[in-house]
């Protein structure tokens, strides 16, 4: 078997701003003679590891499922059966997020001081999958639909928060890709299955075809919860069956070697909230919460796009089935852009890039009726969602240095962007199809802001690092940590 692992790793590049290792007595000794032998073995670690972390993907597939069945539901009669007026399907949207933000901090604070991830992640995994099977009525939709989201809010930054306590800096973003890549993979088979379930079990057993899809993927989902608990790993400092002790200490002693210099929090548990206290008095925090809170809102259309595809005439199976290419496409996107973005060390190019082509797209949907078109600005929007990915990439990048700011800034970030979701289900009301202009208009003004607050952000970044090297000069350091832009 070969030793390379499933995504393949370089030699860390110091653009990244890595430190020297520096040893504490207490660290053991890594029995290795060289840093060819030393390469190998972090290879062979890598693949074992990125064997593990591609079940995360399975899970968020998943995750995305449960939350957007509704969209697909809607296109069976879910609506009609449910008795929903006005905006009562936009509420029932909306309300998975309001139990988003009131967790996803808590939730990862709670994380960042377990020994055992991957028992928290997969039971909240088997919550959720319970919940799904039982939505029914309007008002006890409304309320098992908040509860889901209290509970899903858990996986996300979880995950994301796991992976930068495994992978180095110039690992992150491509891994990223690989965890993110299951909300487009869900995207587009999930609408597959969703026609299959939809047109072959309406009526079994009395259910119609829309409770059909919740059992069935509240079942799917249960299920895959169950083995996650086995196959998860948990953090490096956990002894693991599946790591020899030589791969454990390997595995610590990397991540102090891309720990920023001078930082001695890494690895030290913190107690109380002072990762919390931290960022809610660091305004970059606010300030990229507020830009992905924009970009999450200019997303909005993947709630919806079931709906979308409908615009252009077809019946619910086919409006289904179309749904898949675009966001197979926005999948193979994301892994391309995601490795350039490692290999370049560039990240506000990476976002802007893909949120100007979803820009693209909506001014062409808005700009006419004509189906061929239409269903072509789909695939421009989907684009779009691969600015997601490298922006969560960068703030792990940004916030690396102390494991519980990391934490807590993973979750306050993703936290103040739900309420982008919350906002955005609202922004693509029936009465405003099937053309939905002013839809896309504030999709295009949403993400043109997030564009501008990025790159505020990216100056503020590029006059650190210039402040660094101009102080490392002055007093004969060796280049240190450097934010990557």
């Amino acid at each position: 078997m070969s030793d390379r692992p499933l995504l393949d790793v370089g030699n860390y590049n110091p653009r990244y701003g890595a430190s020297e290792s520096v040893n504490s007595n207490d660290t053991p000794i890594l029995p290795y003679s060289d840093e060819q032998s030393r390469a190998v073995a972090e290879r062979r670690l890598l693949r074992k590891l990125d064997l593990r972390v591609a079940f995360l993907v399975l899970i968020y597939i998943m995750n995305y499922m449960d939350r957007s069945n509704a969209a697909a539901a809607r296109l069976r009669g879910f609506e009609e059966d449910l008795n929903m007026k006005g905006n009562q399907f936009n509420t029932l949207i909306s309300i998975l997020y309001v139990g988003y933000v009131l967790m996803q901090a808590p939730s990862n604070i709670f994380l960042d001081r377990m020994k055992r991830p991957s028992l928290y992640l997969s039971s909240c995994m088997a919550i959720w999958g319970a919940i799904t099977l039982f939505i029914g009525m309007y008002h006890a939709a409304l309320i098992l639909r908040f509860f889901l989201g209290f509970v899903e809010a858990a996986f996300f930054p979880g995950a994301v928060f796991l992976l930068s306590r495994w992978y180095k800096r110039n690992e992150l973003g491509l891994r990223t890709a690989l965890l993110t890549c299951g909300s487009s993979i869900s995207n587009a088979f999930s609408a597959l299955i969703a026609s299959g379930v939809l047109a072959g079990l309406d009526g079994t057993l009395g259910f119609t075809a829309w409770r059909w899809l919740f059992f069935v993927e509240g079942t799917l989902t249960i299920i895959v919860a169950v083995c996650a608990n086995w196959i998860l790993p948990d953090f490096p400092s956990t002894p693991s069956v599946w790591l020899s002790p030589d791969e454990q200490t390997l595995a610590k002693q990397r991540m102090e070697d891309d720990a920023a210099a001078g930082n001695k929090d890494q690895d030290d548990l913190v107690e109380g909230f002072s990762g919390l206290s931290e960022v809610l008095t660091d305004w970059r925090v606010w300030w990229l919460g507020v830009a992905l809170c924009f970009m999450i809102a200019s997303l909005s259309f993947g709630n919806f796009f079931p709906t979308l595809s409908a615009t252009m005439g077809y019946n619910a199976t086919i409006s289904l089935l179309l749904c898949a290419p675009p966001w197979i496409l926005g999948t193979a996107t994301s892994f391309f852009v995601a490795r350039h973005s490692d290999v370049t060390g560039d990240r506000f190019w990476h976002i802007t890039g893909p949120l100007v082509v979803g820009i693209v797209g909506f001014m062409i949907a808005m700009s006419t009726m004509n189906t061929a078109v239409r269903y072509l600005s789909l695939f421009f929007m989907t684009q779009s969602s691969v600015a997601y990915v490298i922006f969560l990439t960068w703030v792990l990048n940004t916030f690396s240095q102390s494991r519980s700011k990391r934490a807590a800034a993973i979750a306050l970030i993703n936290t103040m962007a739900t309420f982008g979701n919350i906002g955005a289900s609202y922004f693509w009301p029936s009465n405003w199809g099937p053309s939905y202009v002013n839809s896309y208009l504030i999709c295009i003004l949403t993400s043109a802001m997030s564009i501008v607050m990025c790159w505020a952000f990216r100056k503020h970044l590029s006059r650190c690092n210039e402040a660094t090297e101009a102080e490392e000069h002055a007093l004969g350091l060796p280049n240190g940590f450097r934010y990557l832009l």
